[in-house]
């Protein structure tokens, strides 16, 4: 029987720094591509995780003057509790100017966008659904040429990585991934095979 222990000891799925520059570069060069370019910027800048992504309104993300926010309350995310004390994520400027963007072109096609529109909609200008976001993550994939498939939720966990590999700081890498135990933060800690490679290239030898 698997265990906690066991499942923490196994480091989780992520993409390589080369999987995260091509999906990125490949949507973000295609106008059909822009909307899922836009959420994977999110998922690997903040470390969102489907369901928040998908629920994020207008009035969430832009404030009065249509200026993306830095600091997002989010009103719906993973709850560890009955009364979970009110969660609070970061944007990247980089996402920031990407959510702006998309935005701008939403409101030159003549939509128009109250407090409560969805960030991300369908075809049929519906709010985004976890079916079809699944999907054309699958379909960005295969145009990227993966040779393996990865979830959405390997999005965050890739987010979590980078951020722990850049800083070595797990308690600061916990604060970001909103975890409430930094145990369930472990995961993050595990060396990657591109460290380990530049590390044996490095050897006297």
């Amino acid at each position: 029987m698997t265990t906690y222990a066991d499942s923490i000891s196994r480091p989780a799925r992520t993409l390589t720094e080369n999987e995260q520059r091509l999906l990125l570069k490949v949507t973000g060069q295609r106008r059909d591509g822009f909307r899922d370019h836009v959420i994977y910027s999110v998922a690997l800048g903040a470390g969102l995780r489907e369901h928040e992504i998908l629920a994020l309104n207008v009035g969430d993300v832009f404030d009065e003057a249509g200026r993306a926010k830095r600091r997002l309350q989010l009103r719906v995310f993973k709850r560890a509790s009955d009364d979970p004390a009110p969660q609070e994520v970061l944007l990247p400027d980089i996402v920031r100017a990407k959510l702006e963007k998309l935005m701008a072109s939403r409101k030159r096609a003549g939509e128009v966008a109250t407090l409560d529109t969805p960030i991300f909609v369908s075809r049929l200008g519906t709010r985004l659904s976890a079916r079809q976001l699944r999907h054309a993550f699958g379909v960005w994939q295969k145009r990227c040429a993966f040779d393996r498939h990865f979830n959405f939720h390997s999005l965050r966990h890739t987010s979590c990585t980078n951020l722990y590999r850049a800083s070595r700081d797990i308690r600061l890498t916990q604060r970001f991934a909103r975890h409430k135990s930094v145990l369930s933060t472990a995961i993050y800690t595990h060396p990657s095979d591109e460290e380990l490679l530049r590390s044996v290239q490095s050897l006297i030898c």
